[in-house]
């Protein structure tokens, strides 16, 4: 058994069957080894980009993920993947390759400079320690099934990327052969402070007028699901969640109030959310799109995730997620029948008559009505990017566990259509693919690599050539008429056409709803190459999910009093 034998072992225990790969000479060897391994496959992409995108939506679905590149010119790359995965809890292996053994000693001693190295020869393993839970150099092979083996459990453990990087030379020296098998370490809750933390949670839940469970990704991510749903069902409580937890339970049940966007979310998730005297927070990830809610009493919120327990301005250190969700179910378990909760009546936003122009609401709903009309929510997965689409297509009702993907927290443009390959990979489902054309033009070249692959990914552009949610919050006068959007926030236009047929996919183009259902039928037939769909919207679109996003006020006053008393109440 070999280094590269060892590490492909290792990934195969623990379910990984595709490495999406950028060759380099440095892994060379490695690459070898992996096309020669059975049961483990390597998926080319053209850049590193999209290598990391789609080893981050392969892991959504998998629990693990795998990106293979070469050493400085393709991990530098690769980084900005890795923080995205760092920050929303997805576990990917960074496999890297840096000079061998010899060559190292000639760049200290005689200071040559090898290829693609910064001069630096742990520079990338230092950089990487920022957005990881282990960063590991190995240049001994005796050692590497100890550092292999810890880098992984850690991922395991805190569902975060690891970067492991690989002397040339290593690669083919012998090592011992795997031993046992690998799993999560999770921390273990300190009996007395999880006992407290329930108490003080079931009574501030009981008393509540309005408690709302507010689900996060890390529900997912850490096999929680199951137990959130008997939550769910046992004590009766509405349930929404954040923009990165979406589908983390199926949404067609009553329970559900819809996906929790701050001011972007739909009219019953924000009169529910404004009346809530007891959110409970579980496993979410709170970005700046939560400012509403942090506004109000900070006091009655509940949240618990991998990092914090905390109850009000109360934190219980040595309480972990599970335990406290479990701790919680049987609370409930044991109390009898549930409450009952009456909810606020409102009337549903307004939508838009399906004629005309498209625009991005027109969009939404053409093509949610045409994938519940033809059931196939169940076998495609959504994929939206960070623009405007994100926060229209948060609030769409109905979809099951598991469906949707967005990479809300981190919020790199350009991740839906990379992560698209891994998408499907993953979960084995069609990816219906939501671009702005701003972000598809960073990774366009990824449509090569679902071609490559045969797959069957469909891929519509907002075309409205600007950086439309960026402006938005620049200055979102820019919208009204006879204003232009800033000189920075546009963008060139693109031969959509033209660029589907030089990456051998089809291409579509709509500017009518009529256009758009007419063309869908065909688009979704179409199920042995991608499809590229350009769906023209106007520059001065503003959908109203963005409009009351952007133009929400910030958190100001309120928000510094609750943070001067949080910080007043955790321990020196």
């Amino acid at each position: 058994m070999t280094v590269s034998d060892y590490i492909l072992a290792r990934l195969k225990q623990l379910g990984l069957e595709h490495i999406f790969a950028v060759p380099g000479d440095y892994a060379g060897p490695f690459l070898t080894v992996l096309d020669q391994t059975p049961g483990i496959i390597r998926v080319p992409n053209i850049n590193e980009l999209g290598s990391g995108y789609a080893a981050d939506g392969y892991a959504r679905f998998r629990g693990i993920g795998a990106a293979c590149v070469q050493y400085g010119v393709g991990t530098f790359s690769l980084l900005n993947c890795t923080a995205g995965s760092y920050v929303e809890r997805v576990p990917v292996v960074v496999i890297s390759a840096s000079p061998k053994t010899s060559d190292r000693k000639l760049e200290r001693e005689k200071g040559i400079l090898f290829h693609h190295s910064t001069g630096n020869l742990r520079a990338d393993q230092l950089v990487f320690q920022s957005v990881t839970v282990a960063s590991e150099i190995v240049r001994d092979a005796a050692v590497a099934p100890a550092q292999i083996d810890r880098a992984l459990t850690l991922m395991l453990t805190h569902q975060r990327p690891v970067y492991i990087e690989v002397l040339n030379d290593v690669w083919a020296q012998e090592c011992a052969k795997p031993v046992g098998s690998l799993a999560a370490q999770p921390p273990v809750s300190d009996p007395a402070a999880l006992a407290a933390a329930l108490e003080m949670a079931w009574n501030r839940i009981q008393q509540a007028k309005l408690p709302v469970l507010w689900a996060g990704v890390e529900i997912q991510r850490y096999g929680l699901q199951d137990t959130l749903q008997k939550l769910v069902d046992v004590s009766g409580m509405p349930f929404t969640t954040t923009s990165v937890g979406k589908t983390v339970l199926d949404e067609s049940q009553p329970q559900f109030i819809g996906t929790y966007a701050g001011p972007a979310s739909p009219a019953l998730t924000r009169a529910v959310m404004a009346q809530s005297d007891c959110p409970i927070a579980l496993g979410a990830i709170i970005t700046d799109d939560y400012l509403d809610i942090m506004k109000a009493p900070f006091g009655t919120m509940i949240e618990v995730t991998d990092e914090e327990t905390r109850i009000g301005y109360q934190h219980y250190p040595c309480v972990t997620l599970p335990d406290f969700l479990r701790g919680l179910l049987a609370r409930f378990e044991a109390a009898g029948p549930n409450r009952v909760y009456e909810l606020p009546v409102v009337t549903p936003d307004a939508q838009p008559p399906l004629t005309g122009p498209l625009t991005y609401n027109t969009f939404y709903g053409a093509l949610s009505g045409f994938l519940q009309a033809r059931q196939l929510l169940n076998d495609t997965v959504l994929v939206l990017g960070e623009s405007t689409s994100l926060y229209v297509f948060g609030n769409l009702m109905g979809l099951p566990r598991n469906s949707f993907v967005a990479q809300a927290a981190w919020g790199s443009l350009g991740h839906e259509t990379g992560c698209a390959l891994g998408v499907a990979l993953g979960s084995g489902k069609r990816p219906i693919v939501v671009a702005g054309d701003g972000g598809f033009m960073m990774v366009c070249q990824e449509l090569s690599s679902l071609a490559r692959q045969g797959s069957n990914a469909v891929v519509f552009v907002m075309s409205n050539q600007g950086y439309a949610i960026e402006q938005a919050f620049v200055d979102i006068n820019a919208f009204k008429p006879g204003q232009e959007f800033a000189e920075f926030d546009m963008l060139p236009a693109w031969d959509y056409g033209a660029l589907a047929q030089a990456f051998r996919v089809r291409g579509y183009r709509a500017e009518t709803v009529e256009e758009l259902q007419r063309l869908l039928p065909e688009i979704m037939a179409n199920t042995d190459v991608p499809c590229l769909v350009e769906v023209v919207i106007p520059k001065h679109d503003l959908a109203p999910q963005l409009a009351r996003l952007a133009g929400a006020p910030a958190a100001t006053e309120s928000r510094q009093q609750h943070k001067l008393a949080l910080a007043a109440s955790r321990p020196a």
